[in-house]
């Protein structure tokens, strides 16, 4: 029997919702505060005032009406987060939808969700002349969405160790980095905020060596940072890292991008001094032996073709997508139009099954994930294990993931379940896409690096692509980002509501 969701539910999920909300709106004052002060931009700042005070009238409103002490389960959790995501996605269009660099609402909320969910693709028009405060509010969204939302409420906004820890899992995180759940979130921040300041300062530098003026090269270097290691590919201009004509700067770029996909947790014990998890971790092993396949499949495919004879463009255009594939970032140094007309289809699986597969666990990156690739493959050599041997005998089957742990079958069963849900996000958007008369397999790689949340695009996202694939595409991205089981108690909790005793 269903149980229907009391009154008591519905007040606490609204509290909380209330409450991220509310933060939603203060981060807004970032951008206004810079507009007004540093880049000089009166109406631009203006939008962010205007949508501001929306937000946070929504917020205070909502957790006022809403009011308990009850600490939030992790049921009504996976509710707050999977709303919160798209009350993010609505109220952070705002601003850019009054921008005028944008066609419809709709394509303003695509931008925004692409960018909290660290995807990438992107609908702006005109990027070239966007102000400086709406560019920044862009790539502000890729550094507050890949650390998480739900770490943002945790860490400033929500009281109470248990109901913290329910939001924490909610967004599909499953690793504390230290015991206590609240110093675990402001961990994830404070790393976040020194690779900032570190990483503007490096590609700041580096800027200014190829020409960049001094303010637009830091300015530059903030936004390419944000948006590369929280794995995101947006970009201050147009042409994306092509605009910098640098093969030093897209070294840069591809270490923050590798560093990104990283599990916070291996970060935490690298800072710890314990630099031997890196070698010894499941996923870092996976993730480079991933590569490496991917590396032959793609470069077979280039090289059948005669695409990038000379080794260094091979490097800037292959090798460069490969990894921005992979960690599922979506920075590209070719033209959207290359993939199809370059790069043919051999080499376009190599880079599709490097976007489905993604970066790591518990990290910025999107995908299915190393630990989970690395787990099936574990349990895929258990069961050859029993069959070949006799049934006598007792298989065992470790992994070492921050510590040594044993292969268990509910846990198999839980990674296969998301991983088969990926698949079929993947394969959803690709049938709308064929349905809607895209050819298979560029349908195939724009869903994938929607719901992968990676950003590389092949040409089919573009403003005037159907409204229907905008959604397909948005709720591939929110699906992908909060691995599915939030979507999947955000539907459970709305059929319990209307057919519930």
């Amino acid at each position: 029997m269903i149980l229907k969701p009391q009154i008591n539910d519905i007040k606490n999920i609204g509290y909380y919702l209330g409450r991220i909300i509310l933060g939603i709106g203060l981060t807004m004052f970032l951008p206004f505060i810079m507009g007004i002060i540093l880049f000089r931009e009166a109406n631009p700042a203006l939008d962010f005032l205007i949508s501001a005070n929306i937000a946070i009238f929504i917020g205070v409103t909502l957790s006022w009406l809403c009011k308990t002490n009850k600490e939030l389960h992790a049921g009504p959790a996976m509710v707050v987060i999977a709303l919160s995501w798209l009350a993010a996605m609505a109220l952070s269009a705002i601003p850019l939808s009054l921008s005028g660099h944008y066609k419809s609402f709709l394509d303003a909320c695509f931008e925004t969700m692409s960018g909290f969910t660290t995807t990438g693709l992107t609908l702006v028009q005109d990027l070239d002349h966007l102000s400086q405060s709406h560019n920044l509010w862009r790539h502000l969204g890729p550094f507050l969405g890949g650390q998480g939302i739900a770490i943002i409420a945790i860490s400033f906004l929500v009281k109470g160790t248990s109901g913290s820890l329910n939001l924490y899992l909610g967004e599909g995180r499953d690793e504390k980095l230290v015991p206590n759940i609240i110093h675990t979130a402001r961990f994830i921040w404070a790393i976040s905020i020194v690779y900032l300041i570190l990483g503007t300062i490096l590609l700041g530098l580096v800027g200014i060596s190829i020409g960049l003026k001094p303010q637009s090269a830091f300015f530059h270097g903030a936004c390419i940072f944000m948006a590369g290691f929280d794995t995101a590919g947006f970009s201050p201009q147009s042409p994306n890292i092509l605009y910098y004509h640098s093969l030093i700067y897209e070294i840069v770029i591809i270490f923050f991008m590798v560093i990104g996909s990283f599990n916070f947790n291996l970060h935490y014990q690298i800072w710890r001094g314990n630099f031997k998890e890196i070698w010894k971790n499941i996923e870092t092993r996976t993730l480079l032996f991933v590569i490496m396949i991917v590396i032959l499949i793609t470069m077979v495919g280039l090289r059948q073709l005669g695409v990038y004879s000379d080794g260094i463009i091979l490097f800037r255009k292959g090798f460069f997508q490969l990894i921005s594939g992979q960690t599922t970032t979506g920075y590209m140094t070719i033209y959207a139009q290359q993939f199809i007309k370059e790069w043919g289809e051999l080499a376009l699986i190599g880079i599709i099954i490097s976007m489905a597969l993604g970066g790591c666990a518990c990290s910025t990156a999107g995908g299915i994930k190393m630990l989970r690739v690395g787990i099936i493959c574990k349990a895929f050599r258990q069961d050859v294990k029993r069959i070949i041997l006799s049934p006598s005998a007792i298989v065992v089957q470790k992994f070492h993931h921050i510590r040594t742990m044993f292969i268990e079958d509910a846990q198999v069963r839980a990674v296969l379940i998301v991983t088969i849900g990926y698949f079929f996000l993947y394969g959803l958007g690709t049938l709308i896409g064929v349905w809607l008369g895209y050819p298979f397999l560029e349908a195939l790689f724009e869903s994938t690096s929607a719901a992968a949340n990676v950003g590389l695009s092949c040409g089919i996202t573009d403003t005037s692509m159907p409204a229907i694939l905008k959604i397909t595409y948005i709720i591939e991205m929110w699906a992908g980002r909060l691995e599915l089981m939030s979507v999947f108690a955000l539907f459970g909790f709305f059929v319990a509501y209307l057919k519930g005793k």
